[in-house]
């Protein structure tokens, strides 16, 4: 998968998914845009994207569990790390895409790759 969040800035097109106090500290949020799932978390302040679906089995990801930047997949126990997209633990070896985040004017946008 990719890590999208070192993407080159001009082809990055950021789109606002809502304002950023819907979005308390330790809370997630699903959105849909285009043909991606995707998962925004708040972690103490600061926002985290990842694709919605787990790379073991594409299975949905975005529910499991999370302890500190560690996510686990609710089906079969993976684990990824929310910042960088790495699978940590079997049964998932591939990684999962993550997007960049940024909150501005209030709203939080997540940067899909363009073109």
């Amino acid at each position: 998968m990719f890590d999208y969040t070192h993407s080159d800035p001009s082809q990055v097109e950021y789109v606002a998914i809502g304002n950023s106090d819907t979005l308390s500290d330790g809370e997630r949020l699903f959105v849909e845009l285009g043909d991606k799932a995707i998962v925004v978390f708040n972690i103490k302040g600061e926002y985290y994207a990842i694709g919605d679906v787990c790379s073991h089995d594409e299975g949905p990801l975005g529910d499991g569990d999370v302890e500190a930047f560690e996510i686990t997949c609710p089906r079969h126990g993976a684990l990824f790390d929310i910042r960088t997209g790495k699978a940590l633990q079997l049964p998932a070896v591939v990684d999962i895409p993550v997007y960049p985040v940024r909150e501005r004017n209030g709203q939080i946008e997540i940067g899909i790759p363009s073109g």
